[in-house]
């Protein structure tokens, strides 16, 4: 096939979007796939030329990858980059060349990404993507939404509140939320922007770091326990994995350093608290309509109550992900998992 690997964008999350990309356009290309791995805001070529002969020169025109930095990109710099200035967030030739794409594999992460707005757009354009729809996509990129939907399907979810910036308050002690207590973008990933506040003193800068990212933050308790993840694929839930940050918690730099967490799959829990908190991922999955594939986080307490942190629609694909090794323990490598997801998103395209 012929298939457009899209990555990058405007999001935060845009460098480890590009790790993603790449690993994914290597797998598609030795599995005998034509690959272009494409920047979505920075497309391809600002000049007028003939794109019909484009996947016979593939490889040369791909993005080239570095590793991810620790710290987020400057987004500001990424858009005064851009030869054309144009306002259209799709850069030059983009939907021309998904257009005459088998599929786009969707490896963007973050806004824009998982937003479900791409997937609108190439909905109208008839253009083919892996992954969820534009709804299931927009309602789990909104934590505050996605809260309410779980709390209906009777996942249990951290109690909390959302707050908009033109509501700010920062004195904690007029919030029903009590102290400790975690502030964090409403639509972020990679743990960009989040903060756990210890004690009221904190809790003012904790809204200056959330609000850097976003105009409104999600404020919920905070609970201590291990940090656990399933993957779920067409309905059914991978083995759980959990992670353990060497430092801290599993934040920005301890998601994408190699080393800087111990990843166990599977998990080493009790059958019964593993069987359940795939249960769970699995009803996240089917409240949501994550109907392809998804990943959802979660907590496990000192007394075995799990709590669900989010779903994540586009599961990242680097070194260090999560899904591709829960995906290895159930015999699946990384280049058949790569050729699996493009096959059930397919599907949504028959008859």
């Amino acid at each position: 096939m012929d298939i457009i690997v899209l990555a990058g964008g405007l999001s935060t999350e845009r460098d480890v979007s590009f790790k993603t990309g790449s690993m994914v356009a290597s797998a598609l290309r030795e599995n005998g796939h034509r690959v272009i791995l494409l920047d979505v805001f920075m497309g391809y070529s600002d000049k007028e030329e003939n794109l019909d002969e484009i996947f016979e020169r593939s490889e040369e025109i791909s993005v080239k990858t570095e590793d991810i930095p620790e710290t987020a990109p400057d987004l500001a710099a990424v858009k005064a980059s851009r030869k054309d200035q144009s306002p259209c967030f799709f850069g030059p030739n983009v939907i021309r060349m998904c257009q005459m794409a088998d599929i786009v594999f969707m490896a963007l992460h973050g806004e824009n990404g998982e937003n479900g707005k791409i997937q609108a757009a190439f909905d109208l354009f008839g253009i083919r993507y892996t992954g969820s729809d534009y709804l299931s996509s927009a309602i789990a990129m909104d934590k505050g939404m996605a809260k309410q939907v779980l709390m209906q399907a009777k996942v249990p979810v951290p109690a909390g509140i959302s707050m908009k910036k033109a509501e700010r308050e920062n004195d904690i002690t007029k919030l029903p939320v009590s102290l400790p207590c975690v502030v964090k973008p409403c639509c972020g990933g990679s743990s960009i922007g989040v903060t756990i506040v210890k004690d009221a003193a904190e809790f003012k800068a904790a809204l200056d770091e959330g609000f850097r990212w976003e105009d409104e933050l999600i404020i919920e308790e905070y609970i201590k326990g291990r940090e656990f993840s399933v993957g779920v694929i067409e309905g059914k839930a991978l083995p759980v994995i959990e992670i353990a940050p060497i430092e801290g918690f599993y934040d920005y730099k301890n998601k994408y350093k190699a080393g800087s967490a111990v990843e166990t799959c599977p998990a080493d829990i009790p059958e019964e608290i593993s069987a359940k908190m795939k249960k769970y991922a699995e009803d996240v999955a089917s409240a949501i309509g994550l109907d392809t594939y998804s990943r959802s986080d979660f907590l496990l307490d000192e007394k075995n109550n799990i709590y669900c942190l989010e779903a994540n629609t586009l599961p990242g694909m680097t070194p260090t992900s999560l899904l591709p090794q829960e995906a290895a323990v159930i015999g699946m490598n990384f280049n058949e998992l790569c050729e699996k997801l493009i096959a059930i998103s397919l599907k949504k395209y028959e008859g």
